[in-house]
């Protein structure tokens, strides 16, 4: 996973591997600290291989806190293994 600056309001955080049991916690405190120094963040999905339950609630974890703060969180570019998920649970991030 990296992040690299994307402008003012929006950083971009990037996920390179799995999102799942194993990775969850991990992947949820890097993109937690993300929306803790008060920008926005523009969440690149489509390096996601494999999501599970646990790597989804990541996902909504982060749309909720974005909303706690008024802070924006865009995902975008959700991979085949997102957009599987996404398609079985008939959710939209």
């Amino acid at each position: 996973m990296t992040a690299a600056a994307t402008g003012a309001a929006l950083r971009r955080f990037v996920f390179d591997d799995e999102l799942t049991i194993v990775t969850a916690a991990e992947h949820r405190d890097r993109l937690l600290a993300f929306l803790r120094d008060g920008s926005g963040v523009r969440v690149d999905l489509s390096g996601i291989t494999d999501l599970d339950t646990a790597g989804l609630q990541v996902l909504l974890l982060a749309r909720d806190e974005g909303v706690r703060r008024h802070l924006p969180v865009e995902f975008v570019e959700p991979s085949p293994a997102v957009a599987d998920v996404l398609a079985l649970t008939r959710l939209e991030l």
